[in-house]
């Protein structure tokens, strides 16, 4: 695994990003995600605008106030991302000068599920785009014994067997959080292929196991870092979200 891990750090993806009408040659080379290749994983396109909006959360100097606002443009830009993962039925209605359009409306409820605390801070992206959207939360934290996730608490909507789930967490390096999260919706009756997990930053290692584990669970990511380190931290990362968002 240490071998793996350091392989896989030295290794950094970097390509030119910028409008097309743009010359190559103007164009600024950036880190951009890592490449995967599991169907049920999206990634975020990398745009300029992406690569500098995670430029600044990323930054150690970037202060609290900085890093919740340009967090909350990400995390709008996930929400929008997975909210085109779910179901539409058609649907032609008319307009306002007697003409008909052939369009679409979603079908099916839907309902966000918060991994505390860091996941959370996600909740009002959702809510921004989602009207009333029922929220439930999931707190699973390390036993400081077995280094394991552990199960404290959860509170979920009576109906959400009958939902399509988004589930919100920042940060999924090792992915024994959101693993458990997935089993503990699965264990209510939520089918895996209605789940959709909504993350900033992803690990390579902890895509990996997941996308594996749940093949029809669908990852939608702004970023699949370099990878782990020592520590099983994320990096390059950036840091506790948790604490950045909430306390520092």
């Amino acid at each position: 695994m240490m071998a793996s891990n350091k392989e896989s750090l030295q290794t950094i993806h970097t390509e030119a990003v910028g409008p097309d009408y743009v010359s190559k040659n103007h164009k600024p080379e950036a880190t951009v995600s890592t490449a995967v290749s599991f169907p049920n994983v999206h990634v975020l396109a990398q745009t300029p605008q992406l690569i500098a909006l995670l430029t600044m959360i990323r930054d150690v100097n970037t202060d609290r106030a900085d890093f919740i606002f340009y967090s909350n443009r990400i995390i709008r830009l996930l929400v929008e991302e997975s909210l085109n993962h779910l179901p539409v039925i058609a649907h032609e209605i008319n307009t306002p000068v007697g003409r008909s359009y052939a369009g679409v409306m979603f079908q099916g409820k839907i309902c966000g599920v918060s991994i505390m605390r860091a996941g959370e801070a996600m909740e009002q992206g959702l809510r921004d785009c989602c009207r009333s959207v029922r929220i439930g939360k999931i707190l699973i934290q390390r036993d400081e014994e077995t280094c394991m996730p552990k199960l404290f608490y959860d509170k979920l909507p009576e109906d959400i067997s009958d939902r399509w789930v988004l589930l919100l967490d920042p940060m999924f390096a090792t992915g024994g959080s959101a693993t458990m999260a997935v089993d503990v919706l699965k264990s209510r009756g939520v089918p895996e292929d209605r789940i959709l997990f909504v993350n900033l930053i992803a690990s390579p290692e902890g895509i990996n196991v997941f996308a594996k584990k749940f093949p029809k669970l669908r990852v939608v990511t702004a970023f699949i870092d370099q990878g782990l380190d020592e520590k099983n931290y994320i990096v390059p990362g950036l840091g506790d979200f948790g604490d950045r968002f909430y306390t520092l």
